[in-house]
């Protein structure tokens, strides 16, 4: 099994990064950039890509969509979001995903795993601010197309800011006191969250991760959709009775350069950030669709 290479991910992060102006929902030449990018890297490995496109504020805005083995009737989905908030360079967020997007297709292009289900990758666009929570965020748009075949979808796995880690004691900060109990107070893992409707799916793509031993990972299954849990993509799924949930490294709990100008290549691990990829594939070869 070929493994994540850092150069890569790398070049996918400093790619993101360097367009300007930044690549936020009034800048549409920069999302445009991206979104050739994406087209680009995505049918060099292989895939049919195409543009998923629809209407916010009188624009156009587009999800970026390939397929691994689009004959299999059975899809697990992976995703994340390639705006930014503000004029922010979106290292972590969300550009870390982005590129963890990309390589995971890469090593599923390469490997060449027989599954016995699809996976269907999506670049969303629209997830910031103003249009977070609303029907116009790419990953609701995305949603909603596929409800109709809901009995067949595994669930959705959303890379969400992966690319921050810290050794300092103290480093991580929680949404409440009660969890200083049950993680490290250092931010050197990642988390995977999502609610406990959907913890059967949740806990399937934990165990695989935490099985690969390439990176420290946490686990979260929170009551309710709103506060933390509900902070990306995978939200919109749920809307549509969809198992998802996210891959984060806790994001402003974590992070202090989250939303802020900060938010530059300078600042992530990107050793770390490539086991998080490995540790995702291998929870993906080992998933099961039963």
């Amino acid at each position: 099994m070929k493994k994540a290479q850092v150069a890569r991910i790398v070049q996918d992060v400093q790619c993101l990064t360097d367009v300007y102006p930044a690549r936020n929902y009034r800048n549409l030449e920069s999302l445009k950039k991206i979104q050739d990018y994406l087209v680009k890297e995505m049918t060099y490995y292989g895939y049919e890509t195409h543009l998923q496109t629809w209407t916010a504020l009188g624009n156009d805005y587009s999800n970026v969509i390939c397929s691994y083995q689009p004959e299999k009737e059975k899809r697990l989905i992976i995703g994340a979001h390639y705006d930014v908030c503000g004029n922010t360079p979106g290292a972590d967020d969300n550009a870390s995903a982005v590129a963890g997007l990309l390589e995971t297709l890469r090593l599923i292009s390469e490997n060449k795993p027989n599954l016995d289900f699809g996976i269907d990758f999506v670049a969303y666009c629209l997830e910031e601010p103003p249009f977070f929570g609303t029907e116009l965020m790419g990953s609701y748009v995305h949603a909603k197309s596929i409800a109709p075949n809901r009995k067949n979808i595994l669930g959705m796995i959303c890379y969400e800011m992966i690319g921050y880690f810290s050794d300092e004691p103290g480093s991580q900060k929680f949404p409440d006191p009660s969890f200083e109990k049950l993680y490290p107070s250092t931010g050197n893992f990642i988390m995977t969250v999502g609610i406990e409707k959907f913890s059967s799916f949740n806990d399937q793509v934990f165990k695989g991760m935490k099985e690969g031993g390439f990176i420290e990972v946490e686990k979260v299954n929170m009551p309710e959709s709103n506060g933390f849990a509900g902070l990306s993509d995978q939200r919109n799924y749920w809307t549509f009775g969809i198992p998802a949930m996210m891959i984060n490294d806790t994001s402003f709990l974590r992070n202090p350069n989250y939303h802020e100008l900060g938010d530059t290549i300078d600042t992530l691990d990107f050793k770390k950030m490539s086991g998080v990829v490995d540790a995702a594939i291998y929870s993906i070869l080992n998933f099961s669709s039963k």
